[in-house]
């Protein structure tokens, strides 16, 4: 199901308008111009989501690599431990958190 508030924010930015419970009936298009079609939007929808979701998987490992390989890269730079411990930290993060097919 499109989520037509995010295709409206991630494609139209700088754009106004509103829109009640996903419901694309309920479209005001407040900017000039007219406003996209359902179907266009709906078109959109797949990029949008694979984009998010990307996204969030950047965080995540972000967050991941933090709390579990940049400590043992650093380890292993002053000698205390080695380059596999970090290169296999990097890779489990990797592993738990993979990209999402692209659409």
């Amino acid at each position: 199901m499109t989520d037509y508030a995010a295709v409206l924010t991630a494609n139209y930015a700088g754009k106004e308008w509103s829109i009640c419970e996903n419901d694309y009936a309920t479209l005001v298009w407040i900017s000039a111009g007219t406003a996209p079609t359902q179907a266009e939007l709906d078109a959109q929808w797949p990029q949008v989501d694979y984009n998010n979701q990307y996204a969030q998987v950047e965080t995540t490992r972000r967050i991941q690599y933090e709390a579990q390989s940049d400590g043992l890269f650093f380890e292993w730079q002053r000698g205390t431990n080695t380059q596999a411990a970090w290169e296999a930290a990097v890779q489990a993060v990797k592993d738990a958190n993979p990209y999402p097919p692209a659409p």
